[in-house]
């Protein structure tokens, strides 16, 4: 697989597996790839400069106010040229860094000013590698889109048996130069994402809403994105960030600001993702001052909101891919089945809250795909990052 015309950054931090990294720049390079390396001053105990420098045919970035930087902001210089970064070897201490947002080196500094894809292979004692402190560092940067390359069991450089062993250059090598091949499969195509809640006002203070965080519609946004796409992401109230910056994200309050803003680009669209969590209905009239606390009760009349996914429905075309989500407490296949036949859906993907770990407030979730054809698919508790992986994949059935 060739990487022609991709600028990779290689980063090494302090470890004995800085020798496997020389191997896995010569692959880049070879096989197509421009290479800048970057340094701790530690991982210069392991590889000489002018090694990097011989491999890479470049200069080594090693210190943020080294003289012979090519540019006084040579972070943002790098962070800027380059198509992706991957971080080998990755020390309990780098990995730190990056988890909590310290910035005291070079790697550190131009991890923060990265906004690519990033791969990280970490490296040391098992001991080391289990710990609480790193675990619970390496989950965070896996929440936030950082690609791991798990280190295999084997034998370490202590002379111990475990896991924690740099993956071999050769593998490392292929995890990039797959993610660039799957990262052009939809290219060119128009993707519509609609995630998160959406707010009905009652008053100027007060609203109707749900508990969707909007997480599961960002990852599915964000994997099309890493796969070539032009996203587009209606969003509803939702704190959480897209990881890919080619998302083009369109923040909506209501269920009427999300439907006009569907209508809107809808026509264009090669494939559309309802994973919003529309409220289906809203407050007739709001209140135009907050409504003081006086009688014991208070009656609220609501009227139904647009039926943005019927509606889409309707106006969809036989060239486009149209899949919605629904979110079930009971009778959970009887009523996705009704749904995907009433609103004209190719595809649907069913989770219960019955399922311990799944829908709203979880980092994780358990979903069924209904499709079209009759064919139901089941899978395990996953990542909504691995599970907006497993939706993507099965829309390539529709398209390719």
């Amino acid at each position: 697989m060739s990487l022609a015309g991709k600028h990779i950054i290689v980063g090494l931090s302090g470890g004995i597996a800085a020798y496997k990294t020389l191997s896995l720049i010569r692959l880049l390079v070879k096989n197509g790839a421009s290479v800048k390396t970057v340094a701790t001053p530690n991982a210069l105990h392991f590889v000489t400069k002018l090694s990097l420098q011989t491999l890479s045919k470049n200069n080594v970035y090693n210190d943020v106010f080294s003289d012979i930087n090519d540019f006084s902001t040579e972070h943002i210089s790098l962070a800027d040229w380059a198509d992706a970064m991957v971080v080998a070897p990755a020390t309990a201490n780098i990995i730190g860094k990056f988890a909590n947002g310290i910035a005291d080196d070079a790697l550190s500094t131009i991890f923060l000013a990265l906004n690519k894809p990033v791969f990280v292979a970490p490296t040391m004692n098992s001991r080391m590698y289990e710990n609480p402190a790193v675990q619970q560092n390496l989950q965070t940067l896996i929440e936030r889109g950082i690609h791991m390359i798990e280190p295999p069991i084997g034998e370490l450089a202590c002379g111990d048996e475990g896991k924690g062993r740099m993956e071999e250059p050769e593998v490392i090598y292929e995890r990039i130069a797959g993610f660039f091949l799957t990262s052009q499969t939809f290219s060119g195509k128009k993707i519509l994402i609609t995630a998160g809640p959406t707010y009905e006002a009652i008053d100027p203070v007060r609203f109707i809403g749900n508990h969707s965080s909007g997480l599961m519609g960002v990852c599915i946004a964000d994997e099309f994105a890493n796969q070539g796409a032009d996203v587009i992401l209606v969003c509803g109230p939702s704190a959480i960030k897209s990881k890919n910056p080619i998302v083009k994200r369109i923040d909506v309050v209501s269920a009427k600001e999300m439907f006009e803003t569907c209508k809107k680009h809808f026509e264009t669209a090669d494939i559309t993702i309802c994973s919003a969590a529309v409220a289906d209905y809203a407050p007739k009239q709001i209140a135009e001052q907050k409504i003081k606390k006086k009688d014991e009760s208070l009656v609220i009349e609501l009227a139904k909101n647009p039926d943005i996914l019927g509606y889409l429905g309707e106006q969809k075309t036989e060239k486009q891919v149209l899949v919605g989500f629904a979110l079930e407490t009971e009778n959970e296949f009887l009523n996705a089945e009704n749904k995907l036949k009433s609103k004209h859906l190719d595809m649907l993907i069913l989770n219960s809250l019955n399922d311990e770990g799944a829908g709203f407030r979880h980092q994780t979730n358990k979903v069924s795909m209904l499709f079209a054809n009759k064919e139901t698919k089941h899978f395990e508790l996953k990542s909504k990052q691995d599970v907006a992986k497993d939706i993507v994949n099965e829309i390539t059935h529709y398209i390719f």
